[in-house]
């Protein structure tokens, strides 16, 4: 099913709480959680964002040496390429697009290989917000607690909750 039938089916599913509980309106409590800032803000999401930039720290020095060695590389062709004999500078082009290609191999390798490691990381703050946003609304009552909505209000937003719990231990 996709995101825009399951926002509708979710709509629905609040407009007949509402429909249902009419005289008790007063009653329900909804919360609303931006996923996006607990991503940015939440004490095991920049974690994970430094123990990736750790991870990834090697490979981005390497990258960025063969980088300033291509573009030494590109600078010497073009000031001395007009001056070399042409089976000189045919050989030099070579060795440029040789390099070039395995330049932009390794570059879509990492890219590949981060992004594949910020999803795991991302995976695993969101599995224990989750957990949290779970404990928030049974301790507090809420009857339901979204995540994804185009507006919301000021007043039903529970992230700031849900960030200052994240900052804890895990309870084990």
């Amino acid at each position: 099913m996709n995101r825009g039938w399951k926002g509708s089916i979710v709509l629905l599913a609040v407009v007949a709480l509402f429909a249902a509980a009419a005289p008790a309106a007063a009653q329900v409590r909804i919360g609303f959680v931006n996923t996006e800032r607990i991503f940015r803000e939440s004490e095991p999401a920049v974690r994970a964002q430094k123990k990736l930039e750790k991870e990834f720290e090697k490979r981005d020095q390497e990258l960025q040496r063969l980088g300033k060695q291509l573009q030494t590389m590109r600078e010497n062709l073009d000031k001395n390429g007009m001056t070399m004999a042409e089976s000189e500078r045919a050989k030099k082009e070579r060795e440029f697009a040789d390099l070039n290609r395995d330049f932009q191999r390794k570059q879509r390798v990492v890219r590949e290989d981060l992004n594949q490691r910020r999803n795991e990381e991302l995976a695993a703050v969101l599995e224990r917000a989750n957990k949290v946003i779970r404990q928030i609304a049974e301790a507090e009552k809420y009857d339901i607690i979204f995540q994804d909505a185009v507006y919301f209000s000021p007043r039903i937003d529970v992230t700031e909750k849900v960030i200052k719990a994240l900052a804890e231990p895990p309870a084990k």
